[in-house]
């Protein structure tokens, strides 16, 4: 139910901006506005998903838990996506989400709203099967046969469009 609400009530607050906002300044000027926040949102989401990609780089080879790297990535992979889309709402939350204190709250909140039962690292359980074909290595060559292709006759007639 949440989720049609979102998805009837945001074209309708982008529709009522667009009138509202375009009636004030104009026309082109409404539009340049739509394209420089796509223009600034673009550079702001490449170079804050750069320290996004390398903080999470970080805590893999410190083998820590990636959980915060991957959702303030994703956050910021969704606020590209808001700032692209045309609209003065979408992109006031596209950057709301670009902002570190913005994403922590999030996550925060999303925290407090989920529970974890379990969580391991590491190799799972390997199957019963597995260690009876452990070290079994089979050594082989190959080289493909392929027969010529029969050269091609048209199946119909031309069209006289074309020169022959």
């Amino acid at each position: 139910m949440w989720l049609f609400l979102a998805f009837l009530a945001v074209p309708l607050i982008e529709i009522a901006l667009f009138i509202q906002i375009g009636g004030l300044i104009g026309l082109w000027p409404t539009l340049l506005i739509v394209i420089l926040t796509a223009i600034a949102g673009t550079i702001l989401v490449r170079s804050q998903g750069a320290v996004a990609l390398s903080q999470l780089r970080g805590s893999m080879e410190r083998l820590q838990d990636p959980t915060g790297p991957l959702a303030h990535g994703a956050m910021i992979l969704f606020a590209g996506a808001l700032l692209l889309t045309p609209g003065f709402f979408t992109d006031a939350l596209g950057f709301a989400l670009l902002m570190p204190p913005v994403r922590n709250w999030v996550i925060r909140f999303v925290r407090s709203r989920i529970k974890v039962q379990s969580f391991q690292m590491g190799a799972g359980p390997t199957r019963p099967d597995a260690r009876r074909h452990e070290g079994t290595v089979i050594d082989g060559d190959y080289s493909e046969v392929t027969e010529p292709d029969p050269p091609k006759r048209p199946t119909h007639r031309p069209s006289g469009w074309t020169k022959h």
